[in-house]
């Protein structure tokens, strides 16, 4: 999927659904850590945050008394829709959606004491730029062998092509000649079980981890097969890989 059209599918997801999976019926075994629960662990109560690629805001709202303002932003106006449709509902006076490109951050130099970025796409140098003096910088990213079975069943994927490794090292070493520091990088490979076949056509159709899905009848016929060879006791097996950076400026 070329960067077009990963931001009209993002742009529709994001009117659809937001970024919102809570409804899917998942059980994940061996996961190291819970993002935002590590991003509230570093956070101080007068802290202004940043979250880079907020999408519908649910992870934001989850989270809005561990600082006091908290800023998403998003490249996509869909997800600043829903974003804002779910800070009426929520009637949280210290948060903000603001739609932002990452590579062009619309904030005053040193302005933040953390920014958070979950499964997007930052900028280090624009992300040291608007964080303050010993300011913390999270990222979790989704890692090349994600979901592989579902991938190599369809022959196709996100980031199918790349290697092991590729993307976290590639953004370690930009963080680094941003100026960030005390560098630190932690994975995991989790084993995850889908309960039904509904929630991963649920999980195909809303994020890119097979682009396209479903707009050929072989994919059906594809995900039928994959249901077949790997339902266990406990749901349809996949796995889940990530990684996390935490950096200081």
């Amino acid at each position: 999927m070329n960067a077009i059209d990963y931001k009209q599918f993002y742009n529709t997801v994001g009117r659809m659904n937001g970024w919102d999976f809570s409804r899917l019926n998942v059980t994940v075994e061996g996961s190291a850590w819970n993002f935002y629960d590590e991003v509230t662990s570093l956070c101080k109560p007068g802290d202004i945050l940043l979250d880079i690629g907020t999408g519908g805001g649910e992870s934001l709202l989850s989270i809005t008394d561990s600082a006091l303002l908290l800023i998403g932003i998003d490249q996509s106006k869909g997800m600043m829709e829903t974003a804002a449709n779910n800070l009426k509902k929520s009637g949280r006076s210290n948060v903000r959606f603001l739609q932002m490109e990452a590579s062009q951050l619309q904030f005053p130099p040193d302005f933040f004491n953390m920014i958070s970025c979950r499964h997007s796409e930052f900028y280090a140098g624009e992300a040291a730029r608007v964080l303050a003096s010993d300011g913390v910088f999270l990222t979790q990213q989704v890692s090349e062998h994600d979901k592989m079975n579902l991938k190599q069943a369809f022959g196709r994927g996100q980031a199918w092509e790349g290697e092991k490794g590729e993307l976290k090292t590639r953004y370690i070493s930009e963080l680094k000649e941003a100026g960030f520091s005390r560098i630190q990088a932690l994975e995991y490979n989790a084993t995850e079980y889908y309960q039904t076949a509904e929630d991963l056509v649920f999980l195909l159709k809303y994020t890119p981890i097979v682009p396209d899905f479903g707009q050929n009848e072989m994919d059906f016929q594809i995900l039928r097969q994959f249901i077949e060879e790997h339902q266990t006791e406990k749901g349809i097996r996949t796995n889940s890989e990530r990684f996390m950076i935490i950096a200081r400026k």
